[in-house]
């Protein structure tokens, strides 16, 4: 977390990351620039840059949406997906590069805008031999642009969380005219079997990877109360829930993490105010719930974030009897203060 916005806050960790991030790009452009020398020499400097930033930026964005689910199924991941920001800038910034490269190539040479060149060279749009596969690039780099643009969290702040997830969610829709993009490209250029196999793999493997995580989301989904007591809901035992850590329960279509720690239990909304992170997910700090996504942290028995930070999230009663956890189903106000159950 961070008192201020400020332009770039680089620490130890996230400049070692982006280090390894410039190296691999680096590595993966002078392979590809040198394997296509080897075996296609006759390939003009123009149409290699293309292909080059082109196919790296495909390999980002695949490795960007893989990164969500494999934190969730491994928690050891973890550390990627708290600077996986810096890789979608830097996934742009090669889009960009063959945007840019593939616009001058084919459309700025004439004596039309190239964007308008762009959209009317070829108005095909109901022929698959002869489909404007440029186009679907084009707007798939502008979804890009957007979430590069607003990467930072002072656009969280200042859009809301809600509208920021909502935009940054449309990294699938240009994740779909992407692999549109390469395939109707691929296909009506220079079909090839490689091309069509390693998009094929990819989207196997993100879909995959979501499917899984959504079982698993759709386990903790299960864990529902059943039995009720006078407005209270049973939920679990005690010693079901480890040290430090918490388990997740959906009580009235919410869900509720419920905290062991210092033989004391509290129970929170499972949603950060940043991302809408899980928080049963993550583990008490420092006597703080701190989020397992960007490691925002709550004070457990007010749901409150310690000074000098203001975010809130709602509370929960719950009460102990003979180690059964019982909780009322209703939410308190966002940062109402509740004595801990003690054990």
């Amino acid at each position: 977390m961070g008192v201020n916005y400020q332009p770039v806050l680089w620490n130890k960790h996230k400049k070692t990351y982006d280090k390894w991030i410039a190296i691999g790009m680096l590595l993966y452009l002078v392979s590809f620039i040198g394997i296509t020398i080897l075996t296609n020499g006759e390939t003009s400097p123009e149409t290699l840059i293309i292909r080059a930033f082109g196919t790296l930026a495909i390999v980002l964005l695949h490795i960007i949406l893989s990164i969500g689910p494999l934190a969730r199924l491994n928690p050891r991941l973890l550390p990627i997906l708290y600077n996986r920001r810096h890789l979608g800038v830097s996934m742009f910034i090669a889009a960009l590069i063959h945007g840019g490269f593939s616009l001058f190539q084919f459309h700025a040479l004439g004596n039309v805008n190239p964007i308008y060149a762009l959209f009317t060279s070829n108005m095909e749009y109901t022929s698959l031999a002869n489909f404007p596969f440029q186009v679907l690039g084009f707007f798939a780099l502008v979804i890009l642009f957007l979430m590069a643009a607003t990467s930072h969290d002072f656009w969280l702040k200042n859009l809301s969380p809600k509208t920021w997830k909502r935009l940054h969610m449309l990294v699938y829709v240009a994740y779909i005219l992407v692999i549109l993009h390469v395939f109707l490209g691929a296909f009506q250029q220079q079909p090839s079997i490689m091309v069509i196999a390693f998009l094929g793999i990819g989207f196997l493997t993100i879909t995959s990877l979501h499917i899984t995580t959504a079982f698993k989301e759709s386990k903790t989904d299960s864990i529902q109360t059943t039995e009720k007591e006078e407005g209270w809901e049973y939920v679990c035992e005690i010693d079901e829930i480890s040290e430090d850590r918490a388990k997740i329960f959906v009580v009235g279509n919410e869900r509720v993490a419920i905290f062991k720690y210092d033989n004391k239990l509290s129970a929170i909304s499972n949603v950060c105010k940043h991302q809408g992170g899980p928080l049963g997910e993550g583990k008490i700090v420092d006597g703080c719930i701190t989020c397992p996504w960007h490691g925002y942290q709550y004070l457990p028995h007010n749901g409150q974030s310690p000074p000098p930070f203001t975010e809130k999230v709602a509370t929960y009663r719950i009460k102990n009897k003979n180690n059964r956890i019982y909780i009322l189903p209703e939410a308190m106000a966002e940062g109402t203060e509740i004595e801990p159950v003690t054990f």
